[in-house]
């Protein structure tokens, strides 16, 4: 008998996290932690990218060996976090490209029941990803490594990703940069973020891509414009506040000026008026939007969608988006007459309060509008009956009786007098012979 050949350890950790027991695989899990801290921390040392796809492996059946919902979330936000463990920005982004390529590799595998966890894990490491590079500052070195990577991995027509992957994909891109950097990105930034997707959208030849990137990033940036330009305006509103209660400090500081503010103890002190408490609590309830500049995405995708290699559909589709920032970019809000339930944040579920502000312009436009529709409604064939019936004398406040139905209600139908050509006619038919009676064949 041969000598025992050891396996390596990353093929080690990979059978122990696809086991059959959840003990062994938390802790294949917690061992695979340590193991990676351990080995990314000398200068020589390293993964490879075939040892990350074998580690990948490993903990995508770990993934799909866990049933209970709460453990899965659980174990999603473990996983997901491995990726703070690696210590070089490379092998953080060579981890992120290894998973991408095994959610490619084995998306054609999983059934039904488990799409929902294997979602919530992508959901998970694109927001981690974008953690990382916020713990860097948003350095634009490493933003564009990591858009690149994601492009050439989901977006991009050459790479192996499966519909349902890059869907996904497209569809929480825009809710976790939200996330995670919303408080913190300029316009400038979020148009950096974008850029890929603005490409690609020029470029695809695949109908459902164009359609889940005009509708998951350019339609939702529009639909969010009323919300980022209110939380511009309560920002602005915030520092000018600031600003007076320091103004406010410094001249109650001066000798010879009374404070403004009254003693701790009065009751104006302790309560605030309820109208901004009410205020508050909108402002807490309402999650933050991206800032960006509407011009200058209209400009990068009219840049991309005027290209001769550009396809008609595309040219065609994305022109009707630059139309609508085109319009915010000027101050004109394209569907100011949406109802409440489009206000609400988008596959968020809960309400978020808008106020409708109208320029003059608008307000112009809308009451053009009606009196365009009023003439329209003068002008149908309805209307001019109507007309001609007032000017013959009939009252029109006097309600016409409904004419008499199945139920019996209304006025009775008139009935229809015969014509004399159908008079004769029934004059000269023959009157129908009575029934005779059968009788019983003993009584003839």
């Amino acid at each position: 008998m041969g000598p025992r050949v050891q396996l390596p350890p990353e093929i080690q950790l990979a059978q122990r996290l696809a086991g059959n027991e959840q003990v062994t695989r938390d802790r294949a899990v917690r061992k695979l932690r340590k193991y990676i801290v351990a080995r990314t921390q000398r200068a020589e040392g390293g993964f490879t990218h075939d040892e990350l796809l074998k580690v990948w492996k490993g903990l995508f059946y770990c993934m799909w060996m866990q049933d209970k919902p709460l453990l899965q979330e659980e174990l999603g936000r473990t996983i997901s976090q491995l990726v703070h463990a690696f210590q070089t920005t490379e092998a953080q982004h060579l981890f992120l490209q290894t998973f991408w390529q095994t959610m490619n590799r084995e998306w054609p595998g999983i059934d039904r029941l488990r799409l929902d966890k294997f979602y919530m894990l992508m959901r998970m490491v694109l927001r981690e990803a974008l953690t990382a590079l916020q713990t860097q500052g948003w350095d634009e070195r490493q933003t564009e490594q990591l858009l690149e990577l994601l492009t050439t991995e989901i977006l991009h027509p050459d790479s192996e990703a499966p519909n349902g992957v890059k869907s996904h994909f497209i569809e929480i891109f825009l809710e976790e940069l939200t996330k995670v950097g919303a408080h913190e990105l300029t316009a400038d930034q979020n148009l950096r973020l974008i850029g890929p997707f603005c490409k690609i959208a020029a470029q695809t030849q695949d109908s459902l891509v164009l359609h889940n990137i005009a509708q998951g990033i350019f339609e939702t940036i529009v639909e969010q414009a009323p919300l980022a330009i209110e939380e511009l305006m309560n920002e602005l509103e915030e520092e000018e506040l600031s600003e007076e209660e320091e103004l406010s400090e410094e001249e109650a500081q001066e000798p010879g000026v009374l404070s403004r503010e009254p003693p701790k103890g009065s009751v104006c002190r302790a309560q605030r008026p309820l109208d901004e408490q009410a205020e508050d609590d909108d402002e807490d309830s309402a999650s933050p939007v991206l800032q960006f500049d509407y011009k200058a995405v209209a400009d990068r995708l009219f840049e991309m969608a005027s290209r001769q290699d550009t396809p008609p559909q595309n040219r065609k589709r994305l022109y009707k988006v630059i139309r609508k920032l085109q319009a915010l970019a000027e101050g004109l809000f394209p569907e100011a007459d949406m109802p409440e339930a489009a206000y609400r944040n988008p596959r968020g579920g809960r309400r978020v309060r808008m106020k409708k502000r109208l320029s003059g312009s608008q307000l112009q436009d809308k009451t053009g509008r009606r009196a365009k529709e009023a003439l329209r409604s003068d002008l149908s064939p309805g209307s001019t009956r109507r007309r001609r019936r007032r000017r013959a004398g009939g009252d029109p406040a006097v309600p016409r009786e409904r004419p008499r139905g199945h139920g019996g209600r209304g006025a009775p139908r008139r009935q229809r007098r015969p014509q004399v050509g159908a008079k004769a006619k029934t004059a000269g038919c023959q009157e129908p012979k009575a029934k005779r009676k059968r009788t019983p064949e003993g009584q003839k």
